[in-house]
């Protein structure tokens, strides 16, 4: 089932929590598709009076900052060795080649890599573990990861719903237009119906009024 039907299928503070779960799962390293069930949240919000964006967004940037705070609290205590396991268990995800990448980003941008790591879904999972095994220190993680998960979930959030609203509200002016049309389709197809049936009838009446004038 598509994820935004399920969701439509539970109750409002169900949605809430099972937004706020799975991204703070997927920053706390775990990797889940956050992006998609904010996304799908979202864009329910906009057609579903019950969810409300404002609530959603709060919502999902708590979830982000939390998950991303447990993350790195694990990164830090486990270090190397726990990229390691991680590299075993989800070599997908978290393989040498895709750990690599990560920390040349941060020995690059540093702060700017949590933030920025948010829109980006390979740094979104590693910025919390391995920011701690880099041990960047706390303070300038904390500043990073309040904003980019404020500016990523509460905006991703606030894009979405204004999509979606002007979208449906488009779509209704376009059933409304294709409901006139079809009408004037409608009424012409009558009306042609109606102007072929009364020239076969009065093609008819001459026909047999020239039989009768024949005999």
């Amino acid at each position: 089932m598509h994820v935004q039907e399920w969701l439509d299928t539970v109750p409002a503070a169900a949605v809430y929590a099972v937004v706020g779960l799975v991204i703070g799962l997927e920053s706390l390293g775990i990797p889940l598709p956050g992006e998609i069930i904010l996304v799908s949240a979202a864009l329910l919000s906009s057609q579903h009076g019950g969810i409300n964006p404002v609530v959603l967004g709060a919502v999902a940037s708590a979830g982000a900052v939390i998950g991303d705070s447990i993350g790195y609290a694990i990164g830090r205590k486990g270090g190397r060795p726990l990229l390691a396991w991680l590299g075993k268990k989800f070599p997908k995800h978290f393989g040498e080649a895709h750990i690599a990448t990560a920390e040349r980003s941060f020995e690059k941008w540093g702060m700017w890599a949590v933030f920025f790591g948010r829109f980006i879904a390979l740094l979104r999972i590693f910025a919390g573990p391995l920011a701690g095994v880099l041990h960047m220190p706390y303070w300038k993680f904390l500043i990073a990861n309040v904003l980019g998960g404020i500016v990523w979930a509460g905006g991703t959030t606030a894009v979405i719903y204004y999509v979606g609203v002007v979208a449906e509200s488009w779509l209704k002016r376009f059933s409304y237009l294709g409901l006139v049309v079809a009408a004037l389709i409608g009424l012409t197809s009558f009306l042609i119906v109606k102007r072929k049936a009364k020239q076969a009838g009065a093609a008819r009446e001459a026909e047999a009024e020239t039989v009768v004038a024949a005999e």
